[in-house]
């Protein structure tokens, strides 16, 4: 984990470049973009992370995978007329 470059303590919490930053929730554990600053830990790409989460998974984190597409159904006449052609 890095620390927050630029950061600053207020009375209202931290803030970093004019936003005023929330600390990280516990989905965000093991992700690559958590910083630490003053004993906390924060995201350094959503200044409130725990939103990030209300509508399932956070599209910056890191430490979760995609699921794997599944493969799509070939029609079998559509794959025996592109075999014949040689594709």
């Amino acid at each position: 984990m890095t620390v927050l470059q630029n950061a600053a303590k207020t009375p209202d919490g931290v803030t970093l470049n004019g936003f005023l930053l929330s600390p990280v929730v516990e989905q965000c554990s093991g992700c690559e973009r958590v910083r630490r600053f003053e004993e906390q830990d924060f995201c350094s790409s959503y200044a409130n992370p725990g939103s990030k989460w209300n509508g399932g998974r956070c599209n910056f984190a890191t430490h979760i995978k995609k699921a794997q597409a599944t493969t799509a159904k070939v029609n079998p006449l559509k794959a025996s007329k592109r075999a014949a052609k040689g594709r």
